[in-house]
């Protein structure tokens, strides 16, 4: 009798040593999104987008879009970048068939850890998918935690000024979500420190005030860019095309340029909150002076 099927299987956690740190990007979710055109770059860019998808081995139709919060431990502060999409489908009816049930608590707890665990909760800026587990049935999840959130970003979201109409259900959500939690928070600019060893970094573009986040013990060093880059083909060989969801998309295009510049001139080890999980990897120039995405091996488990 032939064995059954038993279903895809992925990873889902995974953990390593960075100087006296330990760090540990979790698969949150994942969804299979139709479409990288027009997701990036639009209509006119279309036949560029599925070229550079074929060359790169991708299907043009269709693609793996991981969403992968971090949980760095320093050792005297356990500090969770962003927080997945939590109960977001749900709870609100927008959301259902859109985002997929977030599953961070459930993956912490095979991993060791409790909601109650968490020292720090930093927010990369005002997404659904990274504000969507801050709480559930309007209650705090990480129940001990004080949050960080960037003030630009904080500001942008809760003045509600100059909010596209695609984003205003996500303003929505943002002032039910985070606002309440802003009287337990520290408000951030680029260059301050959040513990020491994590400083932020401006990446503004994809989200008015987006930040990534250097992180850095023993002399290693790597940085979380979170939302900077959406695709490890697309994002980093063409970072100059839009993606629909940037809510500044020359600003984005621009920040993608300088933070490539940096992974790429300091050879930092890269955690993205999108690329394929357990979303670490390296960025190199080649001499055609195109950036492209080198997945981690085992060069931090050695």
């Amino acid at each position: 009798m032939p064995a059954p099927m038993q279903g895809e299987l992925q990873p889902a956690l995974y953990r390593f040593k960075l100087g006296g740190f330990e760090v540990m990007p979790i698969m949150d979710s994942k969804v299979i999104r139709s479409g990288l055109s027009p997701s990036f770059g639009g209509e006119a860019q279309a036949a560029e987008v599925k070229a550079l998808a074929k060359a790169n081995r991708l299907d043009p139709d269709k693609y793996q879009h991981p969403f992968t919060p971090i949980l760095v431990n320093t050792g005297k502060e356990l500090v969770l970048f962003d927080t997945g999409n939590g109960a977001l489908s749900a709870e609100h009816e927008q959301l259902k068939g859109r985002l997929p049930p977030g599953q961070l608590v459930a993956r912490m707890a095979e991993a060791g850890y409790k909601p109650e665990d968490v020292d720090v909760v930093v927010i990369t800026h005002g997404h659904p998918d990274h504000i969507g587990g801050l709480t559930k049935g309007g209650q705090p999840v990480f129940p001990k935690a004080r949050y960080v959130f960037g003030a630009a970003d904080f500001d942008f979201w809760n003045k509600g000024e100059n909010v596209r109409e695609a984003r205003k259900f996500n303003r929505e959500l943002y002032v039910k979500i985070v606002v309440p939690l802003a009287n337990r928070a520290t408000m951030i600019k680029p260059g301050d420190e959040v513990v020491p060893g994590i400083r932020a970094v401006d990446a503004f573009g994809h989200s008015p005030g987006l930040l990534a986040f250097t992180i850095e013990s023993e002399g290693k060093r790597m940085i979380n860019w979170a939302d900077t880059c959406n695709h490890y083909a697309i994002a980093i060989q063409r970072p100059d095309i839009h993606l629909d969801v940037d809510d500044d998309k020359d600003k984005a295009a621009a920040t993608r340029k300088r933070i490539l510049d940096m992974a790429a001139k300091e050879e930092l080890l890269v955690a993205g909150y999108h690329m394929p999980y357990p979303g670490l990897g390296y960025v190199e120039r080649g001499k055609d002076g195109v950036c492209r995405w080198v997945p981690h091996s085992y060069q931090m488990n050695v």
